[in-house]
């Protein structure tokens, strides 16, 4: 006799599970239950079709329940919603949501995949009309209708996560103006500080609010619009709010039917994906999973995990035992221009784990680009390694605008199969000029761990600075003078790196030395130069980029000199110039976007001398932080910055000679 298996939930994992079922065995009876309408949706996709991306509703329906019918020859009951589990019974009962009816169904093996739900917190006006969350094909639904009927102009967006950013991005694309309210003092929590405040600096770069470090306490809706309060007594006022706050497991089914569940509502499962009961399995959202890196347990709602287990599911139904070996928690998201992944841990989460976990760690930060300098478009890309004190990979972040995906996909890889940052500097990967560098940023960021491990170099990082006993340290920069116009470190003195070993006379050797560059490779050179001179060094890790990221807000920060006062400011960062336009001033255009420093801040300083007061310059460069340093310079030498702009091959300043009169 054939064995019967119901399997609850459609999407995702769900139905992953029926189909890997089928095709393993023809004879199965196989039935599955959606409480909703539709299954195997693309979740992900869906601020996407909001925005306009994916502009047909249908490409975000990856099976029907017709088309999975007469595919896999699986009975699909959609509207039908189980409400029990009659675990002594091996039965369950199911309210058909179009007619009420309640009826029972027998199984064999249950599988569970009931999912999340949006976190929906009793804050006063919460249920305002124009107030929404984004989980599935009806919210979308609604969330599209709304705006193609209102066309709002100002939206908020209540959590930085990665709904919420996704859902900002796609808010931006349809031309409304989008600030994103989170609690934390970050977006994407799976990033840790300095990696999200890239991301913060470029949401902001592209107009978006951010009000970080606050929630709100109540919404007030009136005549159309709704006025948020938020905890520190800041209100907002918008004609549409996106909720994605978080989510919580569906796993009060299972917790009634007796079944062992976390603190958290996470069904608990073994190796196999088996509940307490050895004949019902759960997957995806819902459960608890083993930490693949630190082997503590932990939930991690992420599609590709929920698929991978609904396959190890189907293949134990049926008699091919095996294990679900953790989560690793892998994962990229587009944020505007820009791409940020991780994989692994992170330091707040090794740093939670502190004692209990037993391991120390290092972390090494490198600054590259996304392929061969000398190829056009080479866009930067950061990578933040941790690793424990053997080498071993405990996790990784990058954040860029081309290529950091394949990046963290293969540290995900060398991750999965125990890799150490020695074998990230082994790697043989693809290279040709318009896809990598012959040194690929995975391989240098092994490079750099390895000189971290091997103690060639001793790095100081953005968050010890403030520890930092100035009276008993110099902090060095290895810039040449044109960079540092740029922007410097306050308190720093400057010897260029090519002149250090004429100058250390200048230096004294009783005092910790902290040399810093623009990305960190000329000061850990410095390092070496100095540490085998006698003295004690500690390179700046990821040099003035990361320094610039977390600490130069404006002009005045980080070494300006001066404010122009004929440059106003807008309340989205945009600048414009005060005073008299000539029409008849000249243009020149520079491309900078493939020199390697100091080389670019020289070529700006030559080219501004040939050309006469109140023309313009237009400087097209490959870093995403070039206009604030530009601000920064023209400050210092007494130039009007007028605009910095993301284009299609970089990123371009326009700067008029001289001050406005």
């Amino acid at each position: 006799m054939s064995k019967k298996v119901l399997v609850v939930g459609g999407v995702a994992g769900g139905a992953t599970t029926v189909a890997r079922l089928r095709r393993l065995d023809e004879n199965l009876e196989i039935i599955l239950f959606e409480r909703g309408e539709y299954i195997s949706f693309a979740n992900c996709g869906l601020p996407y079709y909001i925005g306009g991306t994916i502009e047909e509703r249908d490409a975000l329906l990856v099976q029907t329940p017709e088309s999975m019918e007469k595919r896999f020859n699986i009975d699909v009951r959609i509207k039908n919603e189980v409400i029990k589990i009659l675990k002594d019974e091996k039965k369950i009962e199911v309210k058909d949501l179009s007619t009420g009816k309640i009826y029972e169904e027998s199984y064999d093996y249950l599988v569970l995949s009931p999912g999340s739900t949006p976190l929906r917190p009793p804050i006063p006006g919460i249920d305002s009309p124009n107030i929404f969350s984004l989980w599935n094909i009806p919210d979308t639904d609604a969330i599209y209708g709304f705006i193609k009927e209102n066309c709002p102009k100002k939206a908020v967006v209540v959590g930085g996560g990665f709904i919420g950013l996704e859902m900002a991005e796609n808010l931006h694309e349809l031309g409304i103006e989008v600030s994103i309210v989170e609690m934390l003092n970050q977006v994407m929590a799976p990033l840790d500080f300095e990696m999200a405040e890239i991301i913060h600096e470029h949401i902001k770069s592209k107009g978006g609010n951010l009000y970080l470090g606050d929630g709100v306490q109540t919404f007030d809706y009136k005549d159309g619009k709704t006025t948020i309060t938020l905890q520190s007594g800041k209100t907002i006022e918008t004609d549409l709010v996106i909720l994605s706050i978080g989510i919580r497991p569906n796993g009060e089914l299972a917790k009634d039917a007796g079944l062992e569940v976390n603190q958290r509502g996470g069904i608990v499962v073994d190796k196999n994906l088996r509940t307490s009961d050895k004949n019902i399995f759960a997957i995806g959202d819902a459960i608890e999973v083993i930490d693949f890196v630190n082997k503590t347990k932990t939930m991690v709602p992420l599609a590709g995990p929920a698929n991978k287990q609904g396959r190890i599911v189907a293949n134990n139904i049926v008699g091919r035992k095996e294990e679900y070996k953790g989560t690793q928690g892998t994962s990229v998201a587009k944020v505007f221009d820009m791409t940020v992944a991780s994989t692994g841990n992170n330091e707040k989460t090794l740093n939670k784990l502190g004692k209990e976990y037993g391991k120390d760690y290092l972390i090494s930060f490198i600054h590259a680009k996304s392929h061969a300098g000398y190829y056009p478009e080479a866009l930067p890309i950061t990578i933040k390694l941790i690793f424990d004190l053997e080498g071993k990979i405990l996790g990784a972040q990058s954040v860029g605008y081309d290529g950091v995906d394949k990046r963290i996909d293969v540290i995900a890889t060398a991750i999965r199969f125990g890799g150490t940052i020695y074998d990230l500097k082994e790697l043989e990967l693809a290279y040709a000029p318009p896809y990598s560098s012959a040194k690929d940023p995975v391989n240098m960021a092994g490079y750099v761990a390895e000189n971290i491990l091997n103690k060639d170099v001793d790095t100081i990082f953005w968050n010890e600075l403030d520890d930092l006993d100035r009276e008993n340290s110099i902090i060095l920069d290895v810039t040449d003078p044109e960079e540092r116009e740029m922007g410097y470190v306050e308190g720093s003195i400057n010897i260029p790196l090519n002149d250090l070993r004429d100058r250390l006379d200048e230096l004294d050797k009783d005092k910790l030395i902290v040399p810093y560059c623009g990305i960190g490779i000329r000061g850990y050179i410095a390092s070496r130069i100095l540490v085998q001179n006698g003295f004690k060094a500690k390179n700046f890790a990821g040099g003035f980029m990361t320094y610039g990221n977390l600490f130069c807000k404006d002009e005045n920060d980080c070494g300006g000199r001066i404010q122009s006062e004929n440059i106003e400011y807008t309340d989205h960062g945009e600048i414009k110039v005060i005073g008299n336009e000539d029409d008849s001033r000249k243009t020149l255009k520079i491309n900078i976007s493939e020199l390697t420093c100091p080389t670019p801040s020289k070529e700006i300083n030559e080219t501004i001398e040939k050309i006469d007061d109140g023309d313009i310059l237009e400087i097209l460069s490959s870093d995403p932080n070039f206009s604030e340093r530009m601000k920064t310079w023209c400050s210092n030498t007494r130039n009007t910055f007028v605009k910095g702009e993301r284009v299609d091959k970089g990123f371009l300043v326009t700067v008029k000679k001289g001050l406005n009169k």
